[in-house]
């Protein structure tokens, strides 16, 4: 067990997807499957599929929420939701160039 204290999801960091990471696209939103871990993640909604797939040519998370569609009032949901993928390691920060 880590005794680091874990950090919050930050929407203005640079994410991008793990790249263990396969995505298939679903009618339902997309599933993704890290062969690192053999996780599968069920990502159930069309716009949080785009938010994943714009993470590495957006400057943050944040931006990629926006390109996709998402309202600030839904921003918090979003946010949550890019938490857990980071935390299942399906999503990375990017590293600064």
């Amino acid at each position: 067990m880590s005794t680091e204290p874990r950090r919050a999801f930050e929407l203005d960091d640079a994410w991008e997807l793990s790249e263990q990471v396969s995505v298939r696209p679903e009618r339902f939103g997309a599933l993704l499957y890290h062969f690192g871990t053999r996780r599968l993640s069920f990502l159930k909604s069309p716009t949080l599929s785009r938010v994943v797939q714009t993470l590495a040519g957006a400057a943050s998370a944040r931006q990629a929420c926006v390109l996709a569609g998402v309202t600030a009032a839904e921003l918090p949901a979003y946010r949550t939701a890019l938490a857990g993928l980071a935390a299942t390691e399906m999503i990375r920060k990017r590293d600064a160039a």
